[in-house]
């Protein structure tokens, strides 16, 4: 027998062998496929191990045959359950899950040709377009009709026509052609995957049929394909490099957060136990960022942050997000590049990024244009971290343009875009754990927040907590802080947190995973309470401020979640409420207070002017508003002079008349005098 008949043999055997498993296996979901009006059936590549390696080894090294083949065994059992089905489409595409997956980092030229499973994330994607599968050519001098056959991006012209043997006179007929819808993405390793100060690595991957819009940019997916070579269209010579992309066989998005980090039996055995731990807390803080001194507070409410709140979903379709947002704002030197560096490692999914290394684009999501000329939907460092945490140093450092970019994706978490036409909205379900340094370079304790921080009052809002750490000298202190440090200097291995790293990573996932605990009654009367006598002294006294609002009340349920969580809680408890609240008055109290008046003002936070400002801000337009009445515009000199008499100082003034310019409350009417905007 030769080595053609050979393997012509082997094909036949294996061909038996694979309607064999077909008709084993696959029937139910071949009726399944006939009720959903579908024309893919897919096949857990372990029951083919199981059924017959032989045959999975061929379909992993023959991917093209082996499809092709099995697409014949469905089609013809198709048409014997349902013949009139059988002849609604071109062809039944077995679509495989489970493979071994290799790293898109660890492709190599071995695999070209071979069916393979990699992991990572979609950056990118085109709008969905139709693609010709089959060219129908006419022959304009005999009229003689013919269909070809089409692989690639590229249509060749027929060399010769069938009917008379002419090379020339040929026209594509578009109208008779038969389609198929057809998508590019990008896929890229995930963050997580890539080798420390190296760029992650992409792959081109080529979807069709009914595998497009499975997936968007920001999604965590595998994708089953063949990896094959794409020539570039520009060179006319045979070239001698090639672009590697994937044709898809299969998509499976990634359904549950965190479904990356693999949690054995055994994990699952000591993570139960570790919740046991009265002290089970106390050791997850201690084991944040051990190599830093001090701040508990801060490390407390990264640890809050990194379990989270429960997510609800109203029957309405209104989602209220369970995220916690944190932001630390702190002198030079104190250890916050460290912190947020950390937060990135330990937590299961994260991305790290800096305000002045990114743009509005960059952390949200953009429309880009490739060297084709195709637009793709790309997704930003927000999109990236869904389910997890954005660490963004220095976000003090952005531009205003972009840091507007961000207002939806923390309150609303999701990433709205229309552009080029491509109009989308993205997941960008992701905790914000961000910091800054103070505007002066060190924080002013007789300065609101909104002066000492270059970010407006619209970003300041939506931390559910902020803190400030102030480098101020104390003896004692200095001394404890200098002996830590020489220790975790001189002996680091001695410097070791309670839970080790790697177990921690698991039970943070464990509990976003599987904890979702509820309120009880307890712990709802505490919050209620501490709710309404916080803002009691408005209502007893109309000029006092208010010193909490609902969002705060929203942010306390968050943190008294994220606290059971901790402990593998099915129930939030009075101990969890009475935790979040004192860390939310810690955060008002140190933060939130009218440094004026010294009350507790929310809207220091809030709108960035405490209701003492605000008044101030209110005689001052009705000097302006008097004197432009009585001659046209008010003079600077006399702005201030009323001022004075009015117990308003001169640096004040200078100051809220440039603010009241920039918000566009007042215009420059003449030369140093201005005019209210009408």
């Amino acid at each position: 027998m030769s080595i053609g008949e050979e393997v012509v043999h082997e094909e036949e055997i294996l061909r038996e062998v694979a309607e064999e498993f077909v008709r084993d296996r696959c029937m139910d979901k071949i009726k399944q496929m006939i009720l959903r009006n579908d024309n893919s059936v897919e096949i857990d590549f372990n029951e083919l191990l199981d059924f017959s390696t032989e045959l999975a080894t061929f379909i992993v090294n023959n991917p093209e045959r082996a499809i092709a083949t099995i697409s014949e065994i469905i089609k013809s059992i198709v048409s014997e359950v349902d013949e009139e089905y059988s002849q609604r489409f071109r062809r039944f595409i077995p679509r495989f899950r489970n493979l071994p997956t290799t790293r898109l980092r660890e492709l190599r030229s071995e695999h070209i040709g071979k069916l393979i499973a990699l992991e990572g994330i979609i950056v990118r994607a085109t709008p969905p377009k139709q693609k010709i599968v089959k060219a129908v050519f006419v022959h304009e001098p005999c009229g003689y009709e013919f269909e070809m056959e089409i692989e690639g991006d590229t249509i060749d012209k027929p060399v010769i026509c069938p009917n008379c043997g002419k090379s020339s006179g040929f026209r594509l007929k578009l109208e008779s052609c038969v389609y198929e819808d057809f998508q590019r993405l990008v896929l890229q390793e995930r963050p997580e995957d890539v080798p420390a100060g190296q760029i992650p690595r992409s792959i081109e991957v080529d979807v069709r049929g009914s595998l497009v819009d499975v997936a968007r940019p920001g999604d965590r997916v595998t994708v089953v394909g063949i990896l094959k070579l794409r020539r570039p269209s520009s060179v006319r010579k045979y070239p001698s490099i090639y672009d590697a992309y994937i044709d898809a066989n299969n998509i499976v998005v990634s359904q549950r957060v965190l479904e990356e980090i693999e949690i054995s039996e055994d994990d699952e055995r000591k993570i139960r136990e570790l919740s046991k731990d009265p002290l089970i807390r106390r050791k997850i803080v201690a084991s944040i960022a051990p190599g830093i001194y001090g701040m508990w507070d801060i490390k407390e409410a990264i640890a809050l942050l990194l379990f989270g709140g429960v997510p609800k979903m109203l029957p309405d379709g209104t989602r209220i997000r369970g995220d916690i947002h944190v932001l630390i704002i702190g002198d030079p030197g104190t250890a916050k590049s460290q912190l947020l560096q950390y937060v990135a490692k330990i937590a299961p999914r994260a991305v790290y990024t800096t305000g002045k290394g990114s743009t509005a684009a960059g952390l949200t999501a953009a429309v880009v244009k490739d060297k084709s000329g195709e637009y793709y939907l790309e997704a930003g460092a927000l999109v990236l971290a869904d389910g997890g945490v954005a660490c963004i140093d220095e976000i003090d450092k952005m531009d205003d343009k972009d840091r507007v970019a961000i207002h939806e994706a923390m309150e609303q978490q999701t990433v709205s875009i229309a552009k080029a036409g491509i109009v989308a909205r993205l997941n960008a379900r992701a905790s914000v754990l961000a910091a800054g340094n103070p505007k002066y370079g060190r924080y002013l304790p007789n300065r609101s927040l909104a002066d000492n921080v270059n970010l407006p009052p619209t970003i300041l809002s939506r931390f559910d907590l902020i803190f400030v750490i102030r480098d101020t000298p104390s003896p004692e202190r200095d001394r404890m802080l200098a002996r830590y440090i020489t220790v975790v200097h001189g002996e680091p291995s001695d410097v070791r947190p309670f839970i080790p790293t790697d177990l921690l990573r698991k039970y943070i996932a464990y509990a976003r995973k599987n904890v979702r605990p509820r309120l009880t009654e307890e712990a709802k009367k505490l919050i209620e309470d501490f709710f309404v006598e916080m803002r009691r002294k408005s209502l007893e006294n109309p000029e006092a401020p208010i010193a909490i609002t609902a969002r705060q009340l929203e942010a306390l349920i968050r943190l008294a979640e994220a606290h059971a969580k901790m402990a593998l809680k099915s129930e939030v408890t009075a101990e969890d409420a009475a935790e979040a609240i004192r860390l939310m008055k810690s955060m008002l109290e140190s933060v939130g207070i009218d440094v004026e008046s010294g009350e507790v003002d929310v809207d220091v936070i809030m709108t960035g002017k405490p209701k003492s400002t605000r008044e101030k801000y209110l005689v001052l337009e009705d000097i302006i508003k008097e004197l432009a009445k009585e001659e046209g515009c008010a003079k600077i000199r006399d702005i201030v002079s009323k001022a004075k008499q009015r117990g308003l100082e001169e640096k004040f003034v200078e100051e809220a008349l440039r603010k009241m310019r920039k918000e566009g409350l007042i215009y420059e009417r003449g030369p140093a005098c201005y005019a209210p905007v009408p």
